[in-house]
């Protein structure tokens, strides 16, 4: 059932969805002051929301205790403007005991991940995910990709789960999603939220867009807002010239070179993070830091995409 508030501020995203990194200090302890400055920026650059201490912010790497810091200064540095939600993940114990911190924390809801490695039915993975939304008051949206792939009966079974107000999908398989999308709304009437959560979804949201999903999350805001803002205002006001430009001088270059290396997804976002001149550190292990020569393209490929703007105006 939709938790309105929650889902109301959602649903009329007015920007980008801001994923912030996690900043990290020179002893690789958390920098909570660096990361409120980066969550702050981003919600003064025009977020619509903040998601704390999810994939981009590399929650599989953070204790508890770090969790909650980061979350607590993530509402904090919001301050109301806009929502914050936290991650939540790992098997169904971990993943309330998260929720729930998330909640003493002051998150406005959270982002369900996929249990930690384990391949389960439809029936297992939808008991875990009541269990979650069970757990807190908070709304609940729940990522499907990798080993949480859902048939569309899932789905509609999770969008009449008291608590459950959406689905984010970073799996990609768009004929699935037509599915699910046909099926919740034919079966489970009411305004359940749909999200393109591929890395650098800018790149496949023109594609989205046409099965009526409208909400993004963006790893570009961390560290080109601009270009993100401006990418989302066009794709909202129909400018398809700018949306072409973006895509062919600045988003595609970036997925190619995000493509060099694994894990470059959020280890590329905070070198450009730390390019445009916030220190957030480098990423932990497992993850590995880009290249020199990867970092230097990505300095090109910012400049280009900021000319790209300047060249608009």
């Amino acid at each position: 059932m939709t938790s309105a508030p929650l889902a109301a501020r959602l649903n009329v995203s007015s920007g980008p969805l801001f994923f912030p990194v996690t900043a990290y200090g020179p002893d690789g302890s958390v920098d909570l002051d660096a990361y409120r400055t980066h969550v702050r920026h981003g919600v003064e650059a025009g977020a619509a929301a903040v998601f704390a201490c999810c994939g981009t912010g590399e929650f599989h790497a953070l204790t508890p205790e770090e969790f909650e810091a980061c979350v607590r200064v993530a509402v904090e540095a919001a301050e109301g403007r806009v929502p914050v939600v936290a991650g939540a993940g790992y098997g169904t114990a971990l993943a309330v005991r998260y929720a729930r911190i998330a909640e003493a924390a002051g998150a406005d809801g959270l982002l369900a991940m996929p249990p930690y490695l384990v391949v389960a039915g439809q029936e297992g993975l939808l008991r875990h995910y009541r269990e979650v939304a069970a757990a807190t008051a908070l709304p609940v949206i729940v990522y499907q990709r990798d080993n949480a792939v859902f048939t569309p009966e899932t789905v509609v079974a999770l969008a009449r789960t008291d608590g459950v107000i959406g689905l984010k999908d970073g799996l990609g398989d768009l004929d699935l999603m037509q599915r699910i999308v046909s099926a919740v709304r034919t079966e489970v009437p009411g305004d359940f939220l749909y999200f393109n959560g591929l890395p650098t979804a800018e790149q496949t949201q023109l594609a989205y867009r046409a099965l009526g999903v409208t909400l993004y999350s963006s790893a570009v805001f961390c560290f080109a807002p601009e270009l993100a803002l401006a990418f989302h205002q066009a794709l909202r006001s129909g400018d398809d010239a700018t949306v072409d430009r973006l895509l062919d001088g600045f988003f595609r270059p970036f997925v190619e070179l995000r493509a060099q290396g694994r894990g470059y997804a959020v280890a590329l976002v905070k070198a450009g993070v730390r390019l445009r001149g916030l220190d957030v550190g480098e990423v932990r292990p497992p993850l590995h830091e880009p290249t020199e020569d990867h970092v230097k393209q990505l300095a090109e490929l910012i400049e280009r995409g900021y000319a790209l703007l300047e060249e608009a105006k």
